[in-house]
């Protein structure tokens, strides 16, 4: 292998500033770094050379060397000295976190009045729930669990504090699960968080300046639109097609003085139920790399994959830390655990960690310890298995339903796995009055308005929470409403 060039420098630090020389070092090479004229891979001169360059003692490089090495920045490499290996999140890391935002984004946006109308309607008897995010409660592996919890009645003897990252116990079944799906790494590349949005708000919070702006799919996760929005972030939708997000609509819209991230969900989309081809995602990677776009891969969706599809996380073909992946329990197994989890560089990890440390001193031991059981004794992957039969079966005959009652005046994808269908009416039918007749008839839905940017025709269905039976009524009834 050809060996890297060291780096030309043709500046020097002002001693006479109140900002120490180690720092502005550190700053000068994280905006080499950042504007890519020092790309991933480049040799930094030896700390003599650097000493020298400067016009500082070895002792001010080592001192600036180790605190870019602790941010993952540069590393030593065998035979090649000390190399950029991280030019994204880690750039973010020498910037000090901002508690006071992390404890402002508490008081979160409102919602809009369509979606605290769904929120209070979702709990209402004999309703039917035909949009929402949620797996069947009727689906609840009750044998399973009280095994699980039989078996921690009696090897639980406390239930102190977690270590900052979560129980070393869940994270390294958690590092043997994602194996499965590629990503390899180790117990200190994860977080245990209070579900992947606590996740998602520490990101936020933590690692984004004010103003950032965070390209995500159009439509989206409505909880992450309003999670980047509490966070003072600016948020710009990119449409998608039958493969996915149509990234090279994000060129024309990036500008490189300015700090911007990209937030998607490639598999089993919420609420789209789009699955990101895999020539998709490669085309993707090698866009972000160019153009140093750091990713959030919210991978909830990941393992309701029917049929064997095979969709390779971001993660899985990431080589140089740009990817954030979040992972959850909420919609394989229970929201109620509230356990998710963050998947980074050491460094980052340990940035969100402290956060996550003052916000609530850490997830939940128990639910912890439970989904730590579930995973290693492989009641979780029988459970799965035996889930996604069944999500399979509701897929097929929602499908179905769809093509007898509505196929002359909607259009819909056929999804691979996940919750949803996305089903897009013609210029003749206006969702909102439909809202209000459906609701009529003791049927909930969830408009495509509050997933995205503009106006839209759309709803977002989901075969998830319901039977089978209880779907093909619902839609029956929607058809003759319309």
């Amino acid at each position: 292998m050809k060996r890297a060039r060291p780096i030309q420098i043709a500046w020097k630090p002002n001693k006479q500033s109140s900002i120490p020389v180690y720092r502005q070092i550190v700053q000068y090479i994280c905006d080499k770094v950042a504007n890519g004229e020092w790309p991933i891979g480049s040799r930094l001169p030896s700390q003599r050379a650097l000493a020298e360059s400067f016009s500082v003692n070895r002792s001010t490089i080592s001192t600036a060397i180790d605190e870019l090495t602790s941010y993952g920045i540069i590393a030593g490499k065998s035979g090649a000295g000390t190399q950029i290996v991280s030019n994204t999140w880690a750039l973010m890391l020498p910037t000090k976190p901002s508690w006071k935002k992390l404890i402002s984004s508490g008081s979160l946006q409102e919602n809009n009045r369509r979606m605290q109308q769904i929120n209070r309607l979702e709990f209402a008897p004999d309703i039917v729930r035909l949009g929402t995010g949620e797996l069947d409660p009727r689906l609840f592996p009750q044998k399973m669990w009280t095994e699980a919890l039989q078996k921690m009645s009696v090897e639980i003897t406390s239930l102190g504090y977690a270590e900052p990252l979560g129980i070393r116990e869940l994270r390294q079944v958690i590092v043997e699960h994602m194996r499965q799906f590629g990503i390899n790494v180790s117990t200190k590349n994860v977080l245990i968080t209070s579900g992947a949005l606590q996740g998602l708000q520490l990101i936020a919070s933590c690692m984004l300046e004010d103003g950032s702006t965070v390209f995500t799919e159009a439509p989206t996760y409505l909880k992450s639109l309003q999670m980047f929005q509490s966070a003072g972030l600016n948020l710009k939708g990119i449409p998608m097609d039958h493969d996915g997000l149509e990234y090279w609509q994000i060129e024309k819209q990036l500008h490189f003085d300015e700090s911007s991230i990209l937030y998607t969900i490639p598999t089993n989309q919420n609420p789209t139920g789009i699955t990101m081809s895999n020539i998709r995602r490669k085309e993707l990677m090698n866009f972000c790399i160019k153009n140093r776009l750091p990713i959030i891969e919210d991978g909830a969706y990941q393992e309701l994959c029917f049929d064997d599809e095979i969709a390779v996380p971001l993660k899985a073909i990431d080589e140089n830390g740009m990817v954030m992946y979040l992972g959850s329990a909420s919609k394989t197994l229970a929201p109620g655990l509230r356990i998710g989890w963050v998947i980074a560089s050491e460094p980052v990890i340990q940035r969100l960690g402290d956060a996550k440390m003052q916000m609530d001193y850490g997830a939940s031991s128990l639910s912890q310890l439970v989904f730590a059981e579930f995973l290693k004794s492989g009641k979780y992957g029988q459970y799965l298995a035996d889930l996604k039969q069944v999500l399979k079966e509701r897929r097929d005959n929602a499908l179905a339903t769809l093509g007898k009652y509505f196929e002359d005046i909607a259009v819909w994808d056929i999804p691979i796995g996940g919750f949803y269908i996305w089903l897009t009416f013609n210029e003749d039918v206006e969702v909102d009055g439909l809202f209000e007749k459906a609701l009529d008839k003791g049927i909930l839905l969830n408009p495509g308005d509050i997933y995205d940017f503009k106006h839209n025709r759309s709803l977002r269905l989901s075969f998830a929470y319901v039977t089978c039976e209880e779907f093909t009524a619902a839609m029956k009834n929607m058809r003759m409403i319309i």
